[in-house]
């Protein structure tokens, strides 16, 4: 065991100073701040698409055959502009975690990010309407120009600022006029340079810095998150490092749910064109409501089968009392009691069923999108900590239920042996010590 530990410990160590970079933590927690935009347009979403037929027909019938408009007004105007908040968002917690100013440094990466991107739009004649921000690339598709743009700049902005390359300003200059000036220097630098790179993209590439990322970038990550073998690699990746006691879904998700993120607006934005999601054509199976609502219900390993089965069988007090301390916060998605508690965490008796669930959870969810059991998931979301199938009856109606009851059913057969043994020793150890 100390052997595996160890082991576990090296890879790791290598694996946290990549994540635990200065940027891949403003990623992470630049991200999390877009939640309350994402989650407010998911409640109207969730209203335009209650999955149920009678409640489009009711509705309908109260406010007429465009009553859907007004709610994709609102979803339309926080899931298309999930770049331009993200944007602000990462750059802000960059410069915040820097110690300087944040507020200059997102409205920096702000302009630099419409600065890269087209001004224009083309209508369906072929014709250029300028002085437009067109939302095709300040949705899901300028995710990762997002990302990139909000680095770079709030990097320039910090780096400025923390040499003092600034103009500098009396003492008797309001703090308000001090922080405005600060921001002259380092904001040229970083719009001439943004328009550096829109001249040199447009020149030799034909098209803005965000379309170039995008179609060179971006759709391939999206595609290869759009897989299964991509699905079970990072189910696995979150069970193992959770497993060894670093939570592995804040890290993984920090990087991949982005990109998750996209795949669902992807398929939102082929809805709102009005065209029909086809599996296995245009519409991406794997998004983050898939990992987040039907593979970590419960809480990363989905516990709640483990809770469940121990209900059931234990024996020794260890057990029976941390499972049933353990269910209240499981239903709502909180599994540390259980993973520290138990402890999950480094016990070889639980390694297998703990990376074994999910990945079968994985496989259920993705095969009953495949077979067209339940539709592809669109923009909408839950927040995380909704129950077991309330979120599944939110997302994917009576169907999306039955899929997360298979899914509990599997983690409960599945880590059933593994807790009888679990058990025995608990118990075994108990009676020695009376």
């Amino acid at each position: 065991m100390k052997k595996i530990k160890d082991f576990f410990n090296v890879v790791l160590e290598k694996f946290l100073k990549v994540v635990n970079t200065k940027s891949m933590i403003a990623i992470k927690d630049g991200f999390i701040l877009t939640m309350p935009v994402t989650l407010v347009g998911s409640l109207f979403l969730l209203v335009a698409e209650f999955p149920l037929p009678a409640w489009g027909e009711l509705m309908a019938s109260i406010f007429g055959a465009g009553w859907k408009e007004p709610f994709y007004q609102v979803s339309g105007s926080t899931f298309d502009v999930l770049a331009i908040v993200a944007v602000i968002a990462i750059s802000y917690t960059y410069a915040k975690n820097e110690k300087v100013n944040g507020f200059n440094s997102a409205i920096l990466s702000f302009v630099s990010f419409l600065i890269v991107t087209d001004s224009f739009k083309m209508t369906e004649a072929g014709e250029s309407i300028g002085g437009v921000i067109p939302k095709n690339w300040t949705g899901g598709n300028g995710v990762i120009t997002a990302i990139l743009v909000a680095i770079i700049t709030a990097k320039i902005f910090a780096f400025f600022l923390k040499r003092n390359i600034t103009i500098k300003m009396p003492e008797t200059v309001p703090a308000g006029v001090t922080s405005a000036f600060s921001a002259l220097i380092p904001g040229l630098v970083i719009m001439a340079g943004s328009m550096i790179i829109f001249i040199l993209s447009n020149k030799f590439a034909g098209v803005s810095l965000t379309e170039l990322i995008f179609k060179v970038l971006q759709t391939p990550l999206q595609n290869l998150s759009d897989t299964l073998p991509g699905g079970l690699i990072m189910t696995f990746i979150m069970s193992i490092m959770f497993w060894a006691g670093i939570h592995g879904p804040n890290i993984v998700m920090g990087i991949m749910g982005p990109i998750l993120t996209a795949n669902a607006t992807a398929n939102q934005e082929i809805v709102n064109a009005g065209k029909e999601l086809v599996v296995g054509g245009n519409a991406k199976i794997m998004t983050i409501q898939l990992i987040d609502v039907y593979v970590k219900f419960g809480g990363q390993g989905i516990t709640l089968g483990l809770l469940i089965a121990a209900l059931l069988v234990a024996k020794s007090a260890q057990l029976k009392e941390i499972s049933k301390l353990s269910v209240t916060p499981g239903i709502f998605n909180i599994n540390e009691p259980v993973i520290y508690g138990l402890p999950i965490v480094f016990n070889p008796v639980l390694l297998v069923p703990f990376v074994l669930v999910p990945i079968v959870g994985v496989l259920i969810c993705y095969f009953a999108i495949r077979i067209g059991f339940m539709p592809p998931f669109q923009a909408a979301t839950v927040p995380w900590t909704t129950p077991v199938l309330v979120s599944g009856f939110l997302l994917g109606g009576v169907k999306g239920v039955i899929v997360q009851l298979l899914i509990l059913a599997e983690s409960v057969l599945i880590y059933l042996p593994f807790v009888k043994k679990l058990d025995s020793m608990y118990h075994s150890e108990e009676m020695a010590n009376k």
